[in-house]
């Protein structure tokens, strides 16, 4: 079972599906969160980390609706950019 720090799949695709029209995935006390872009200035949301945006994640991978594989790939990328980060 993965740590609540780790960055999984349910993130990638709470963040792909996320009825916000601008939604980030951030670290929050080292915990990955979605949270709409208008709302990471609020206090709740201070300290966080921008990990990507839906808009520059969707941009890379294109078109359609990624496999529960790719979704798991994606995750494993992300959590390795925020580790070699130090987060």
């Amino acid at each position: 079972m993965p740590s609540t720090n780790t960055i999984t799949a349910q993130h990638v695709r709470e963040l792909l599906s996320s009825p916000d029209p601008d939604p980030r995935l951030v670290l929050l006390e080292g915990r990955p969160r979605v949270v709409p872009a208008a709302e990471t200035g609020a206090d709740r949301y201070r300290g966080a980390v921008e990990v990507v945006s839906r808009e520059d994640l969707t941009a890379r991978i294109g078109p359609g609706a990624p496999s529960e594989r790719d979704l798991e790939a994606l995750a494993s990328r992300l959590q390795t950019v925020v580790s070699e980060l130090g987060g």
